[in-house]
């Protein structure tokens, strides 16, 4: 009797043997921080979303309340389609919402540090009603580059991301007291001058004419931007569409300035492609280059 069940069980255990060689039962993955780092050859291509001229813009520069805003990704892989930024006393956190499932946590650090970490650290998704998945991360500070470490699901490797928060993408009410150059502030009284202005956005080859016509009447400041084409049938600041002045050669729009000295967002729709497309772009207007006109 002995016998018969010592050799059922070798047979058992052989079979067992056999069936994990050829991969018919498969081994459990490995915990996070014992996998690999992602290499170079595993990597995508990388691009810097940290643009020229940036200044990181922390949590105290801005009033409390929760805003939409555009998360940027150094890899297509790792794709934010919304972000909610939260700010709480001078802290912020941002929730990202991911195009696809395919990561399970992420490490805000690099890729080498999260393999280290304990698992304690690592922040989990969490899976939204309509099945997508979304990160709550902290945020040190807007328009800075951050190290953020990403554990892939299917390849069980950390791969190095780095997110950048774009401060020019909040309304202007989300900006404390004193941080931008409101209109009121400037204390200009009713007529016409000049400001100087820069355009930041598209594909870089758009401008607009600097410096621009500033109209102030009854405290509305207005300014007429003259763009370097024709191409454009209407923009947008906030959520209000403005048609073109003129319709001859160059596009030109009379839009209100909401801020100086920051980047002011706003959209312009162009027909210069098969089809009408609007582009986010950014307009900086220096309070200290305002003169009257002659």
């Amino acid at each position: 009797m002995h016998k018969k069940m010592l050799a059922s069980f070798l047979t058992w255990l052989i079979l067992i043997l056999l069936m994990t060689g050829c991969g018919l039962i498969a081994t459990p993955p490995a915990e996070p921080g014992s996998s690999q780092v992602a290499g170079a050859e595993d990597m995508t291509d990388v691009v810097d979303v940290v643009e020229e001229g940036m200044v990181p813009v922390s949590g105290s520069s801005l009033r409390d309340g929760t805003y939409e805003i555009t998360a940027d990704s150094s890899s297509s892989m790792f794709h934010i389609v919304r972000c909610e930024l939260t700010v709480a006393e001078g802290e912020m956190t941002a929730r990202m919402t991911m195009s696809g499932t395919g990561y399970l946590y992420v490490f805000m650090g690099t890729a080498e540090e999260a393999a280290g970490a304990d698992a304690s650290v690592y922040i989990p998704f969490e899976e939204n009603s309509d099945g997508t998945h979304s990160f709550t991360v902290p945020v040190e500070a807007l328009d800075m580059g951050i190290p953020c470490a990403a554990f892939s699901k299917n390849k069980e490797l950390w791969y190095d991301r780095t997110l950048l928060f774009r401060a020019d993408s909040l309304p202007m009410d989300a900006f404390a007291d004193g941080v931008i150059t409101t209109p009121e502030s400037l204390g200009l009284s009713d007529g016409t001058y000049t400001v100087e202005v820069t355009l930041e956005g598209g594909s870089g080859r758009a401008s607009v004419a600097s410096p621009a016509v500033l109209t102030v009447s009854e405290g509305v400041f207005t300014a007429e931007l003259v763009w370097s084409s024709g191409n454009y049938d209407y923009m947008k600041v906030g959520d209000v569409q403005y048609l073109p002045v003129s319709t001859e050669g160059n596009s030109v729009f009379e839009i209100p300035v909401t801020g100086f000295d920051y980047k002011m967002p706003v959209i312009a729709d162009t027909t210069a492609m098969s089809q009408p497309y609007e582009i986010e772009y950014t307009l900086y207007f220096r309070s200290d280059s305002i003169e009257a006109a002659s």
